[in-house]
C-alpha cells in the first residue's frame, strides 16, 4: 500500500487541467479572450446567427443551409409541447422546490413517458431525443416561473421562434422586438462553454451509456450549484442594492480596501476581458434605456470601471454572469430563474458533447489519491474501548 501510495501523489485538484477528451465542438481561449464553436467566432455567431442555426451547428458540425434551417426549426416547434401529466406533478410537488430541482424533475419524467433514447448504442436516436429535450426544457422552465408567480402555464406559440417564444412563454404576450433579439443573443452565448463541471458531468453519466434525460438531469443537478450557476442571481442582488453611482463608488472602494471578491468578475479560464460579457455589455445598454433601467446600467458601469483599474492588469475583468443578470432583471425576469434560463440554452452543448463523445465512447474512471491510514488492526466491538 505504502509504494502505491507514493506512485499516486501527483494530482490536479478538481482535475484543473487535466484532459479528459478530445472534442471539436466548442473552444475556449482563455489567454486571448476568444470563445468558438465549431471553428466560428462567438462574435460573428452573436451578430449574424440564431439560436436554432447554432443548436444546429454544434449538433452537426456545419453551418445548415436555409431548407436545413428551417427543417430544423419546425423540428424544434413541433418538439415544444410538454405532456399535463408532466405539466401538473412539476407544479404539484410537495415542497417550496428550487426552481432547478423542479425542471430537474420534469426531464427525469419525460424519461419516463418517452420512449425515444431507450437504445444506449443508437446515436441517431439520442440526436432525435436531445433535439427534442431542447425543445421541451424551455417549455418546462417557463412553466416553473409561471408556477413560482402563481399563474397558469403558457401553451408555446409555433409561429415565434425559441427564443420569443421561451419569453412569450414567460409573460404571456409577446415581447418587444429588442428584448426578444436579446433573449436569442443570451441563448447563443450561453451554449456552450468547453469541459464545465455540468458538461462533463453530463459526459460521465451518457459515458456508462445510460439513457439521455439521466445525463441531461446531472447537467443540470450540476449546474444549480452556485459555484457554476447562479452567479448572475448574485450579481443582481449587489447591484439592486445599490442606490445611486455614489454609493456604487464607495461600494467598491470597501470592497476593494477589504480585498474581498465581487461577483461578476474574473474567470478561471479567462484572464482578459471576456467576449461574451463584451458582447452583452453593448446589448445591456440598449435593453435597459428600453426598459427604464438606465440606472442600474450606470451603477453597473461605475463598478466595473473601477475594479477593472484595480484588478485589470491581474487579469480580472467583468465575466458574462456581470451583465446577463442585469439583462434578465431588465427583461422583467425573477432573479430565481435566472440558473434555469442557463439550462435553456447550456442543454445544446450538453446534448452535443455527449453525442460527440459516445462517438468514440470509453468509460470515465478518475483515480483518487489515497491518504488515510493503513495495516489497522481490526478490534471486535466488545473490545473497543
Amino acid at each position: 500500500m505504502k509504494n502505491q501510495k507514493n506512485r499516486e501523489t501527483d494530482f490536479a485538484k478538481g482535475l484543473e487541467g487535466i484532459v479528459s477528451n478530445t472534442t471539436r465542438i466548442g473552444y475556449v481561449d482563455g489567454e486571448a479572450g476568444k470563445l468558438s464553436y465549431r471553428g466560428y467566432d462567438i462574435e460573428d455567431l452573436a451578430e449574424h446567427s440564431s439560436y436554432e442555426e447554432t443548436v444546429y451547428l454544434l449538433l452537426n458540425g456545419k453551418l445548415p443551409t436555409l431548407s436545413e434551417l428551417e427543417e430544423f426549426t419546425d423540428k424544434l416547434k413541433g418538439n415544444r409541447t410538454v405532456a399535463d401529466e408532466v405539466m401538473n406533478r412539476i407544479t404539484h410537488l410537495p415542497c417550496p422546490c428550487h426552481p432547478m430541482s423542479m425542471l430537474r424533475s420534469g426531464i427525469s419524467l419525460l424519461e419516463c413517458i418517452d420512449d425515444t433514447c431507450r437504445i444506449a448504442e443508437d446515436l441517431e436516436e439520442k440526436k432525435e431525443a436531445g433535439i427534442k429535450l431542447i425543445a421541451q426544457t424551455a417549455t418546462l422552465t417557463a412553466a416553473v416561473a409561471r408556477h413560482l408567480q402563481e399563474k397558469e402555464p403558457v401553451p408555446p406559440d409555433p409561429a415565434l421562434p425559441h427564443g420569443a417564444n421561451f419569453l412569450y412563454m414567460l409573460r404571456g404576450e409577446r415581447a418587444k422586438p429588442l428584448e426578444e433579439r436579446v433573449m436569442d443573443l443570451s441563448l447563443i452565448l450561453h451554449a456552450d462553454h468547453g469541459m464545465n463541471a455540468s458538461t462533463f458531468a453530463s459526459m460521465v453519466v451518457a459515458s456508462t451509456l445510460s439513457d439521455l434525460h439521466s445525463a441531461v438531469s446531472s447537467g443540470i443537478a450540476t449546474l444549480k450549484g452556485p459555484l457554476h450557476g447562479g452567479a448572475n442571481e448574485r450579481v443582481i442582488r449587489m447591484l439592486t442594492g445599490i442606490s445611486s453611482i455614489a454609493e456604487a463608488e464607495a461600494f467598491v472602494e470597501k470592497v476593494l480596501a477589504e480585498k474581498t471578491k465581487i461577483m461578476g468578475f474574473g474567470h478561471r479560464v479567462y484572464k482578459t476581458y471576456e467576449p461574451r460579457a463584451k458582447i452583452l455589455q453593448g446589448y445591456a445598454k440598449k435593453l435597459t434605456e428600453l426598459t427604464g433601467n438606465e440606472e442600474l446600467f450606470e451603477i453597473a458601469q461605475t463598478i466595473e470601471k473601477r475594479v477593472t483599474e484595480a484588478y485589470g492588469s491581474k487579469g480580472i475583468f467583468p465575466n458574462v454572469d456581470f451583465y446577463s443578470g442585469l439583462i434578465y432583471h431588465s427583461l422583467g425576469i425573477d432573479e430565481s430563474i435566472f440558473t434555469p434560463i442557463f439550462a435553456v440554452s447550456r442543454i445544446a452543448g450538453w446534448v452535443a458533447r455527449i453525442l460527440e463523445y459516445l462517438e468514440d465512447n470509453r468509460l470515465f474512471r478518475p483515480r483518487a489519491v489515497y491518504t488515510g491510514p493503513t495495516d489497522l488492526p481490526y478490534v471486535p466491538v466488545r473490545e473497543r474501548g
